[in-house]
C-alpha cells in the first residue's frame, strides 16, 4: 500500500515518529507486535526495504516508531511531510491477546514501540497491564505521557537520571510482582535476561525477536531461529513473536 507521511515527530536526537494514513482506502486489520516493510524512498544506497514495527494503527491511520541506524532509518526520520512511501503490511505473527491476569509489558529502547498498541488492545479486553520501560538515560525514554495514559508504568534508566537506577531486570516489579504473563521487546540480552527471570519464577512469557531481515516474507531466509520444536524458522513469518517455550534459549 501506499502511504502518506502526515508528520514527522522527532524525539531527541535519535527518533522518529512517523505518523501516516493510506492513500486510498483504509488500513488493513493489523494486531499488536506484526510489522511492516517499508521502502527507502529515491535512495540510491538503500536497496531492500526496512522490517519496522507498528507502534500504533487503526483504520485511518498508522505510526511507525524509527530509530537512526543507518541511511535508510535516517532517511525516514528525515522525511518531510507529505511524503509518500510504499509498504507492504501486515507481516508476521503478534501477540497473544488471550492472556489475563497481572500482564507486565517490558521494553528497552525503541523496542518499546509494539507494546503500546498492545498495551492499549489488552486494556480494552479487560486485562491489568503495566509497563515496565527501560533506556540508557531520560531522553531515550519514547512516548512515556502515552504509556502512562495507557496503564501503570515504571521506568528503569541506567544512568537513574529518571525511575529506578539500572536495567529493567533489576526492577522489583519483575522480580518480585505479581505476574500472570510477560510480553517482552527490546535488545537481545534484555529480553534473554528477562526471559530468565520469567522462567525462574514460573511466568508465562512472549519475546519479539529483532533478526536480521530482508524479505520479511520467508523467501530469503536471513532471519532464521532456531526452535525447540520446529528447528530453524523464519521469524518473519513463524514471528516476530514467540514464547519462549519454543526458544533455545
Amino acid at each position: 500500500m501506499d502511504f502518506k507521511v502526515r508528520e514527522v515527530v522527532p524525539h531527541g536526537r535519535n527518533y522518529a515518529l512517523l505518523r501516516m494514513m493510506p492513500v486510498k482506502g483504509e488500513m488493513p486489520e493489523v494486531e499488536p507486535g506484526q510489522f511492516v516493510q517499508v521502502e527507502i524512498p529515491n535512495s540510491k544506497s538503500t536497496y531492500l526495504r526496512r522490517p519496522i514495527s507498528i507502534n500504533w494503527a487503526d483504520r485511518r491511520e498508522m505510526w511507525l516508531l524509527v530509530r537512526r541506524a543507518g541511511a535508510g532509518t535516517n532517511a525516514l526520520c528525515d522525511l518531510p511531510e507529505g511524503s509518500r512511501l510504499s509498504i507492504i503490511l501486515p507481516l508476521g505473527r503478534g501477540f497473544d491477546l488471550s492472556v489475563r491476569g497481572n500482564v507486565l509489558l517490558v521494553g528497552g529502547g525503541v523496542g518499546t514501540a509494539p507494546l503500546l498498541m498492545l498495551g492499549k488492545r489488552l486494556v480494552t479486553l479487560g486485562v491489568d497491564v503495566k509497563f515496565l520501560l527501560g533506556a540508557r538515560t531520560t531522553s531515550d525514554l519514547l512516548q512515556l505521557e502515552l504509556f502512562k495514559q495507557t496503564g501503570e508504568t515504571r521506568v528503569t534508566t541506567e544512568d537513574g537520571s529518571m525511575g529506578h537506577r539500572g536495567l529493567v531486570t533489576d526492577h522489583p516489579l519483575l522480580t518480585d510482582g505479581e505476574i500472570d504473563h510477560i510480553a517482552c521487546c527490546g535488545p537481545l540480552p534484555m529480553m534473554k535476561a528477562v526471559a530468565a527471570i520469567a522462567r525462574s519464577r514460573g511466568i508465562s512469557c512472549e519475546v519479539s525477536l529483532e533478526n536480521m531481515m530482508a524479505c520479511g516474507i520467508g523467501a530469503c531466509l536471513c532471519c532464521v531461529e532456531d526452535t525447540v520444536d520446529a528447528g530453524n524458522v523464519c521469524v518473519c513469518k513463524e514471528g516476530p513473536v514467540f514464547n519462549i517455550k519454543r526458544l533455545k534459549w
